[in-house]
């Protein structure tokens, strides 16, 4: 089964000298739950975003196997995007910051409601629709967030430590939602975190990258089943994976300072 992602040899050097990928390679297959796990520095982010078509490597080779291409040769990429922050806008509701991605595709509002509306269903926001983001706590404004990367109905979902700045039980809670969504809607998830109890509580795979320069230093399955809840949380299974992925957590962090 060919990937729906292929990064080959994918280096990385910004204009100011910093190498912040180096001769990195990874698959990610359809359906996957993949998190990239690693210190703060180690060019996580940057992947994101190369994927994204945000940023261009400055050598190796991104590649969308399933993929269908424009005219100038650039594949089409069927993906939404959750950054670190909510960034909302204050001046809007909640069904108007949901629209945002419509509005630039020119898709127009009568058109665009039925998947407004069905993205605020999707993480429980649609008696919020007419709401501004100051009316709501910090979980509800990165559901907005969410959303907003679901309306469009992409197949590979994007997302840069979107619950970091949460309290615990919110982000739980947030975690518990998006492996619901994920199970239902069938996606592609390549999820950014430095927890490592958050990345084994999510994924069907966790890629472990060193620092200066970012690389794969491991790529770990985790082999418990889905749905996952508290007393997978609790489980010997999910200590020892996170027994796992905190020992390769380290070594790459020893391999970085060893450089």
């Amino acid at each position: 089964m060919k990937p729906i992602i292929s990064l080959s040899d994918i280096s990385k050097t910004f204009s100011n000298g910093t190498i912040a990928l180096s001769r990195m390679s990874m698959d990610i297959g359809q359906g996957e739950f993949v998190s990239l796990l690693g210190p703060s520095g180690c060019g996580k982010s940057t992947v994101l975003r190369i994927i994204a078509g945000l940023g261009e490597p400055t050598t190796g080779i991104i590649d969308w196997p399933t993929s269908t291409y424009n005219a100038a040769g650039k594949p089409e990429r069927d993906i939404g995007f959750v950054f670190q922050e909510p960034t909302l806008m204050p001046w809007a509701t909640v069904y108007d910051n949901v629209r945002l991605p419509l509005r630039l595709k020119r898709v127009s509002q009568t058109a665009g409601h039925e998947r407004i509306m069905d993205a605020l269903a999707m993480v429980g926001l649609s008696k919020f629709a007419t709401s501004y983001p100051r009316e709501l706590s910090g979980g509800m404004k990165m559901r907005v967030s969410i959303a907003r990367a679901l309306v469009t109905r992409p197949k590979v979902l994007l997302m840069d430590e979107p619950f970091a700045a949460l309290d615990e039980i919110t982000r739980n809670k947030l975690n518990d939602d998006l492996l619901r969504l994920w199970q239902d809607q069938h996606w592609t998830v390549i999820f950014v975190t430095h927890s490592v109890y958050e990345s084994v509580y999510l994924s069907s795979r966790i890629v472990v990258m060193a620092a200066r320069p970012g690389r794969v230093v491991t790529d770990m399955a985790i082999s418990a089943g889905y749905p996952r809840d508290d007393v997978f949380r609790t489980s010997d299974a999910y200590n020892e994976a996170c027994r796992n992925a905190s020992m390769a957590l380290h070594e790459a962090m020893d391999v970085a300072d060893h450089l």
